[in-house]
């Protein structure tokens, strides 16, 4: 692989989408990040999904210290975390009291390491186990505990960050638009999609517009493309061409380019949950792997730069996006 990245034009990531697949499966281009990669002046990002499970808590402990080691290599501080949704697998008998919200979020992600906000929204499992215990405390459990980093104002919402001089609008969805047990509402559905394209509708005031949710549109996970979400979501990513979309739910790491599509398909789902292979191998491009780990987002006024890192701080795939939505793989 040439040294220099090459752009590409998304007829070509769609020609070569085989080539990088296959190339950063076989681990070509596996190596850690260098603190000199890293702009210090760029704002700086860490990003899981699918990230607590109810049993087994060894791979999310490995990628937090992957996250916590990871931030102090690259001597940047993490401004803000965001957490894709499936927060709490299982049960979680006492809701706000449960003893898991300090041993698996305060605790597991500590304020010396991520001293930002963790924006957090809803996921499938969020909904199917305990709703009506889980869900709801979820939403309060900022309100009750005056401090704390987790912010969930709302099933959805919008935040732009930095606060001061903004280089991104975010807005953060509830894409529980069909699960086997609880979803939201025929009501917050409609609620959820008149804001959205009110939300879209508004003049940009931010160089990056992203839309984040837990379920993706497309993937080459065991889920499969969701035609629900296609439907409500895809059209209008493209009529006010947004720039990226961040989600998990399988549990792997992918990124997938269309030719003529103005979005690019992020999903990072390897925060702890047990990691599931691809049912047909790598169809969507140029990249996914399954293996636990997260995504550092690093942002400046004209670039956009989205790396995948396993638990173990090493670098598995990495891509750059300019103002004119020109994607470079970078590794």
């Amino acid at each position: 692989m040439s040294s220099e990245p090459q752009p590409l034009t998304r007829r070509r990531l769609l020609k070569q989408t085989f080539a990088f697949s296959a190339a950063a499966l076989l681990g070509q281009g596996y190596r850690h990040v260098s603190a000199q990669e890293v702009v210090k002046t760029a704002s700086h990002l860490l990003m899981i999904g699918d990230w607590g499970p109810d049993k087994d808590w060894k791979p999310q402990e490995a990628v937090a210290r992957g996250m916590a080691t990871y931030a102090k290599d690259m001597t940047v501080k993490p401004e803000a975390l965001f957490l894709l949704g499936d927060n709490f697998y299982g049960s979680f008998k006492g809701g706000l009291k449960n003893p898991r919200w300090k041993s698996q979020f305060e605790d597991m992600y500590p304020t010396s390491v991520f001293p930002g906000p963790c924006y957090a929204m809803l996921g499938n499992h969020d909904y199917d186990d305990e709703p009506e215990i889980k869900l709801k405390a979820q939403l309060a459990y900022a309100a009750e505990n005056p401090g704390t980093r987790w912010t969930m104002p709302a099933k959805w919402y919008r935040m732009e960050h930095p606060q001061v001089n903004p280089l991104m609008t975010v807005l953060v969805l509830d894409s529980n638009y069909k699960n086997r047990v609880a979803s939201l509402t025929q009501d917050e559905k409609q609620a959820q999609d008149k804001w959205l394209r009110a939300e879209l509708a508004k003049p940009r005031t931010t160089p990056w517009l992203v839309v984040m949710g837990h379920h993706p549109l497309y993937t080459n996970g065991v889920h499969g493309d969701s035609k629900t979400l296609i439907a409500a979501w895809d059209k209008l990513f493209r009529e006010h061409e947004v720039d990226f979309y961040f989600c998990g739910h399988d549990h792997d790491m992918q990124h997938m380019e269309f030719e003529g599509h103005p979005t690019s398909f992020v999903l990072s789902g390897g925060g702890g949950a047990r990691v599931r292979e691809f049912k047909n191998g790598v169809v969507h491009g140029p990249f996914g792997q399954a293996i636990h780990g997260f995504t550092h987002l690093e942002v400046t006024q004209d670039r956009f730069v989205v790396r995948h890192i396993d638990a173990n701080r090493k670098l598995l795939h990495a891509f750059e996006k300019d103002r004119s939505s020109k994607v470079t793989i970078v590794s």
